[in-house]
């Protein structure tokens, strides 16, 4: 099978900030890459190189056959881009934004109004075509600026965060959209932090931090590196959770979490009930209160727990990112 998009050895900096130090990524046609990570992991550094929109200082990349940095406009003419920010002009109707884009694309004038009615049609937005967008909602804002990434019919299309700030009906939409786009050949990078986005949409997942890549698989072999099944204890006393991770200890099969607010201890184990008898057992010769004990299969947010050891909670270094008008051989 062809690669849509191929990275290789990737480096970037920023200053004294090492964003991509040998990012490998590759994304086959037709198929969806989810790349996860905590802001700051180099994920939107990643996209903007892939994008052409910042040049690697290592490392060789390919979209669509064609090298980023010796044929960026090849590149750009073969993509679509939405960012973490709409890239919406509030001066214009909804229409009007696509017809742009369309024309800044060299569709002309009777293809480009085609598209955008075809297109706002298809994101629900044909009501409010004609209206300013700068009286869209956030989530009208987020469907017009994936419509623009799209007026082109790209091939492959780079989807960074796409369903920030949306609410649990927006997110739902934007998903069936992205899986339609899918299923009629377009190959998709998405990056995302919402692990049951990537849960739902990719056939392949990577996990990055600090610039490289730290695993690789399907949501299942991922959920399995971290172990079949997790022990979850609640216990009534957060005092108390030095000494139950001290009990369980025993039966893990990987590393603890333990979240103090939640008064909480997830273990990773195998063996089904019988470890679940053996941890009461346990507990109740400490006389340990239980507010709650379980058995679950592992998520992809342990996986991603498991493997960064922290959450999302820096900023990916760069230049700050600013919404701003597609000029001339811009993409979206």
């Amino acid at each position: 099978m062809t690669d849509a998009v191929i990275a290789q050895g990737l480096v970037k900096h920023y200053k004294d900030v090492k964003a991509l130090d040998g990012l490998d990524l590759r994304v086959p046609e037709g198929s969806v890459l989810g790349v996860l990570g905590p802001n700051g992991a180099g994920k939107t550094t990643a996209v903007k190189i892939l994008t052409t929109l910042v040049k690697p200082d290592g490392g060789h990349a390919e979209v669509a056959g064609l090298d980023v940095t010796t044929d960026p406009q090849g590149v750009r003419r073969n993509i679509g881009v939405s960012g973490q920010y709409a890239a919406v002009d509030e001066y214009l109707t909804g229409f009007e934004n696509l017809v742009m884009v369309g024309r800044l694309y060299h569709l002309g004038r009777r293809r480009s109004q085609q598209r955008a009615r075809e297109l706002l049609e298809q994101f629900r937005l044909d009501d409010a075509g004609g209206r300013i967008a700068r009286g869209y909602s956030g989530g009208m804002r987020r469907r017009l600026d994936l419509a623009g990434a799209l007026v082109a019919d790209p091939p492959v299309l780079f989807l960074d965060e796409p369903t920030t700030g949306l609410d649990p009906r927006g997110r739902t939409d934007m998903w069936e959209v992205i899986k339609n786009l899918v299923a009629g050949g377009t190959s998709l990078l998405l990056t995302t932090q919402y692990l049951d986005e990537a849960d739902l949409l990719a056939d392949n997942i990577v996990v990055i931090d600090h610039g490289r890549v730290i695993a690789e698989g399907t949501a299942d072999q991922l959920k399995n590196q971290v172990g079949g099944e997790r022990l979850e204890v609640v216990v009534e006393d957060a005092a108390q959770l030095g000494r139950v991770v001290e009990l369980l200890r025993p039966l893990g099969v990987g590393k603890e979490v333990v979240e103090e607010h939640a008064r909480s201890v997830l273990v990773p184990v195998t063996g089904g009930s019988a470890v679940l008898m053996d941890a009461l057992r346990r507990l109740d010769s400490e006389q340990i209160a239980v507010a709650d004990v379980g058995l679950r299969r592992p998520t992809l947010d342990d996986v991603f727990l498991a493997l960064t050891g922290h959450s999302a909670s820096a900023d990916e270094p760069g230049p700050a990112q600013t919404p701003t008008r597609p000029t001339e051989g811009a993409i979206r």
